[in-house]
C-alpha cells in the first residue's frame, strides 16, 4: 500500500480527473482534480503522513474545491447579458399585441414574432390589445389594455 501514500498516486489520481473531466465535462471531476493534485503537493512537502490522514485530508479539500466551484458558477450565471435568451415567451412579457383569435371562454390566441401563442385571460374580441403580464410554458397570461 505505499504506492497510495506516494504524490505520484495523487499526481495521478488528479491527471485521470481531468482527464474524465474532458471525456464527460460537466465541471464537478474538474474540482476532485484539484484536491488530487493539492493533495499530491502536500504529500510532496509532508510524505509521513498516514493513509487515514490523507484520506480525510483529501475529503476536505475537495468538499472546499468544489465549494469553490459552485460559488464561482453562481457568480458567472449572474453575469449573464442576456438572461431571457432561450426562455422565448418570457421575453414576451410587457409586450402589448393584438389578438388574433378572440377570447372566448378565457383562452384566445396573439401572433408574436414568427410564432402563435394561446393566451388566456378574460374574454376580449379579435383585434383587441393585450398586454403580455405572465408567461408559463407555452401560455400567455394577458390582460386588456385600456
Amino acid at each position: 500500500m505505499d504506492w497510495v501514500s506516494s504524490p505520484w498516486f495523487w499526481a495521478g489520481l488528479a491527471l485521470a480527473l481531468f482527464a474524465a473531466e474532458a471525456v464527460l465535462p460537466g465541471a464537478f471531476l474538474l474540482w476532485l482534480g484539484f484536491a488530487a493534485a493539492a493533495m499530491a503537493l502536500v504529500d510532496w512537502i509532508l510524505p509521513s503522513l498516514s493513509l487515514t490522514a490523507q484520506a480525510i485530508l483529501f475529503a476536505v479539500l475537495a468538499m472546499l474545491s468544489v465549494g469553490l466551484g459552485w460559488k464561482a458558477r453562481g457568480r458567472r450565471q449572474q453575469r449573464n447579458d442576456a438572461p431571457l435568451l432561450n426562455r422565448r415567451s418570457a421575453q414576451l412579457v410587457g409586450r402589448i399585441l393584438p389578438l388574433t383569435r378572440a377570447i372566448a371562454n378565457g383562452r384566445g390566441q396573439v401572433h408574436a414574432d414568427d410564432a402563435y401563442w394561446v393566451v388566456e385571460g378574460p374574454d376580449l374580441p379579435e383585434g383587441a390589445s393585450v398586454r403580455v403580464v405572465a408567461a408559463e410554458a407555452m401560455t400567455l397570461r394577458v390582460v386588456p389594455v385600456d
